[in-house]
């Protein structure tokens, strides 16, 4: 519930630090910081391991890195792009349609659904009308769909994960995924960012008008923290450290360790619950409302991942009965 619970307050720093630092400086920042916390964890693994680690081939582990962190890249790129034309709550209910999407799209590697996720479905897809139209479809949020699109990779991205760590270390797969995620964004934080606000200027220019961009282009940021004429705001550190730190170290570290306990099915189950904390982050901390529709989808939507795991828990209690 913890990790939930940093995870859903993450989409808080995410929306926040677009106030300071672009997409894709943001996420650069922050997911090499979570590669970088993670390496201390992975000394001590191997240290406290008698008979050590299992060696994985180099050449393996790189590529493994690198499918897994273009998956994630562009996941993280269009949920931040996202944020910034829908509220941190919306975006973390619409990111939580992995949990539906993931055994639909493991339709296609040869996996079986079960009805309960077909009854997920139209429980999350009727929430997300609720949430993205708000009763007319001519005025669904921009960010909600790109934010769906990002929900399909996330998805994408955990099946891909369930290939790979078969036979890679999960920690060092993961310090690899985000090094080479953070690498990609510092990449477009170069060449696409100085690009990044005229493109939305043309989708919704009362953007620019609420003052969401205050942040230089990434280039213009370097080149004026190294001549010293520019500096970087106080209140981006916040965001960028928790955005690393927080949601991307901290949090995944105890997913491991709790997950060592928890039996997969609950701590699905339990993690569905980070929209929930998006929304109450967004709105103590960002003054979003809860419209009664907004509220709706919510319920719905929360409702649907639930339901996608009624076969799952109840496969885990026949096993424990058993």
């Amino acid at each position: 519930m913890l990790t939930a619970g940093i995870w859903g307050f993450g989409f808080v720093a995410q929306r926040s630090g677009m106030e300071y630092v672009g997409p894709f400086a943001f996420n650069g920042i922050r997911f090499i910081l979570g590669s970088l916390s993670l390496l201390p964890l992975i000394l001590i693994r191997r240290k406290s391991r008698i008979n050590g680690p299992r060696p994985a081939a180099a050449k393996k582990l790189c590529l493994y890195s690198l499918a897994a962190g273009v998956c994630i890249f562009v996941a993280v790129i269009l949920q931040q792009f996202g944020i910034m034309f829908t509220t941190a709550g919306n975006a973390g209910f619409i990111t939580g349609l992995y949990v539906v999407l993931t055994p639909i799209l493991g339709i296609f590697l040869g996996r079986k659904t079960g009805a309960a996720t077909w009854a997920g479905s139209v429980f999350t897809v009727a929430g997300l009308y609720f949430l993205c139209a708000a009763g007319q479809l001519a005025s669904i949020n921009p960010g909600d769909i790109i934010t769906v699109i990002s929900a399909a990779f996330w998805a994408c991205h955990v099946l891909l994960i369930d290939r790979l760590v078969r036979d890679a270390d999960p920690l060092i797969l993961s310090a690899g995924q985000f090094a080479v995620c953070g690498i990609l964004a510092l990449a477009g934080a170069f060449l696409a960012e100085p690009f990044v606000v005229p493109l939305v200027e043309r989708i919704d220019p009362a953007l620019l008008g609420r003052g969401t961009f205050e942040w230089l282009p990434f280039p213009s940021l370097l080149s004026g923290l190294i001549s010293r004429t520019a500096a970087l705001p106080p209140g981006a550190l916040i965001p960028i450290l928790y955005g690393g730190l927080g949601s991307v170290g901290i949090a995944y570290t105890l997913q491991v360790v709790a997950q060592r306990d928890a039996p997969p099915a609950h701590a699905t189950i339990i993690l569905c619950f980070e929209g929930c904390f998006a929304a109450l982050g967004g709105a103590l901390l960002l003054s979003e409302k809860i419209g009664r529709w907004t509220l709706a989808g919510f319920v719905l939507m929360l409702a649907g991942m639930l339901v996608t795991q009624w076969e799952v828990v109840i496969k885990s209690s026949r096993k424990k009965i058993a």
